[in-house]
């Protein structure tokens, strides 16, 4: 399924209307993202010690609530849980001139999830491919919130994050989204599979409260976990 097809199959199964503001997203360049950004406060550097936790849950609507607990839901999750790290690296990237884009660090990130996939039996190809959306969303997420600092000064963090303790989250959230990924390989290759994911992504959504960037966001890291669409 393509990105932005994703992106309105998930707006429409969560109920909320951003699907317009999420295909003009994804198909802008990036800095466009900054226009479907809801405020939301960038956790205080003291939330790095936590990040490992998940965040608040709210409770679920019923229509939500009797949703399964599948393998691709937690990929879904986990996706989720990958992409609320993306606020504390903007944060800590932020006026220091480092750049969104770091080649060097994604071509590690790669070569270590391709790695961990061989080491379990998972097929290092598909594994890198679902890994080169969570980057590009991760990204997604960082443009907006610098496009939001820039346009709003008030609203930019004046504290750093340790970037370092960030990236040793992100290793550990990578770490399970392979394993997450080899578990699921039936899911992820049976004909349902488009169709289960984008509910197990809209019950992720509604379960962390995402606002409508991280929910773009969360669009982007997952259209090529179907393996019929890498």
């Amino acid at each position: 399924m393509h990105t932005t097809s994703f992106a309105r199959h998930l707006s429409r199964a969560g109920g909320v209307a951003i699907a317009a503001a999420t295909v003009l997203v994804l198909a802008a360049p990036p800095p466009v993202a900054a226009a479907v950004a809801a405020s939301r406060p960038v956790p205080a550097p003291a939330a790095v010690a936590a990040i490992a936790a998940p965040p608040p849950m709210r409770a679920p609507a019923t229509a939500l609530a009797a949703a399964p607990v599948t393998g691709l839901h937690t990929v879904a999750d986990l996706a989720a849980r990958r992409l609320a790290t993306a606020d504390l690296v903007a944060a800590a990237k932020y006026g220091t001139g480092a750049p969104i884009d770091d080649p060097v660090r994604e071509r590690q990130v790669l070569d270590a999830v391709a790695r961990q996939a061989r080491d379990i039996g998972a097929d290092p190809q598909e594994t890198v491919r679902v890994f080169r959306d969570q980057i590009e969303a991760n990204k997604l997420v960082q443009r907006a919130l610098f496009h939001q600092w820039d346009t709003h000064p008030a609203e930019a963090p004046t504290e750093r994050p340790d970037l370092t303790r960030v990236r040793e989250e992100i290793n550990r959230v990578n770490a399970a989204l392979v394993h997450a990924l080899a578990d699921s390989a039936p899911s992820r290759h049976a004909p349902s599979c488009d169709g289960r994911l984008v509910a197990a992504a809209a019950h992720v959504r509604h379960e962390r409260a995402l606002d409508s960037l991280h929910t773009t966001a969360l669009a982007r890291s997952l259209p090529s976990v179907c393996a019929s669409n890498s």
